[in-house]
């Protein structure tokens, strides 16, 4: 099986737009959903390069990121990241987009909160 990154943005018409880029060639299209999205982009992989086995390595936008994990709280991320509640409410809209260092930086308080949440045991008796 073939892991292939895809990239996941959110585009001016409100559409999921992805692009990979294989073999030297980008590949893009676009979808209301990312299941949706992800079969539109498994068929160009098989249609142009007879890939038939392929899983992805979702790489998404900030926006698109919280609004497909919307129940995770942003506050507590943005505190997690240094950067202020505000703004990130901002990248998360689509408002304004972060740069690289930015995004980095929420990113690993992504990773920071989820290596927290795989440490908890719970008790029940």
């Amino acid at each position: 099986m073939k892991k292939i990154s895809l990239i996941i943005e959110r585009g001016e018409d409100a559409k999921l737009w992805g692009r990979i880029n294989y073999d030297d060639n980008l590949i893009t299209d676009y979808a209301n959903n990312i299941p949706a999205l992800e079969r539109k982009m498994k068929k160009l992989l098989k249609d142009f390069h007879e890939i038939s086995d392929v899983e992805f390595d979702y790489l998404y936008d900030v926006s698109v990121f919280f609004e497909n994990f919307n129940f995770l709280k942003q506050t507590k991320i943005a505190e997690l990241a240094g950067i202020n509640s505000s703004l990130l409410r901002q990248y998360a809209t689509g408002i304004k987009h972060p740069s690289p260092e930015q995004a980095k930086k929420i990113e690993v308080a992504i990773h920071k909160l989820a290596r927290d949440m795989e440490a908890v045991s719970l008790y029940a008796e």
